[in-house]
C-alpha cells in the first residue's frame, strides 16, 4: 500500500513539474513573442493599416494579392522597401534562387517560407 501511495505521489509531482514547464514556456512566448504571433491575434497593434489603406496601392513593388498576403502574415506593406537595391537583389538570389525570384516577379505571391528565408535581405 505504501508503494502505491509513493507511486501516485511521484506521478503527481511529475505532472506538477510538466505543468510548471508549460507555464514557463507560455510566459516566454507571451512576453518575448519570438514568432511574432501577437499581431495576428491583436489587430490594434497594426493600427497604421486601416480600411482605406487596403484599397490603395501601399507599396509600388507589390500587387494587391501580395499586399494582402503580407497583411495576413502581420507585415505592413508600407514598412517594406519601395525599391530594391543591388545588395538586396544579390541577397535574394542567394536566399531564394533565381527561379523563385522569377516566379515572384511574374506575380506569384511569396509565402511565409520565402519571407523567413529572405527576411534579412529586406534590411540591407
Amino acid at each position: 500500500m505504501k508503494t502505491l501511495v509513493k507511486l501516485i505521489k511521484g506521478f503527481f509531482i511529475f505532472l506538477g513539474i510538466i505543468f510548471f514547464i508549460i507555464i514557463l514556456f507560455l510566459a516566454y512566448m507571451w512576453f518575448f513573442d519570438p514568432l511574432n504571433i501577437k499581431p495576428i491575434f491583436f489587430t490594434e497593434n497594426n493600427s497604421e493599416v486601416t480600411m482605406n489603406d487596403r484599397g490603395a496601392d501601399t507599396n509600388p513593388l507589390l500587387n494587391q494579392s501580395q499586399e494582402d498576403t503580407a497583411r495576413s502574415l502581420g507585415i505592413n506593406p508600407v514598412s517594406l522597401p519601395s525599391e530594391i537595391t543591388p545588395e538586396m537583389e544579390a541577397c535574394f538570389k542567394i536566399k531564394l534562387g533565381e527561379e523563385r525570384i522569377a516566379q515572384i516577379l511574374t506575380g506569384d505571391t511569396p509565402g511565409a517560407v520565402d519571407l523567413l528565408k529572405a527576411g534579412e535581405c529586406l534590411n540591407k
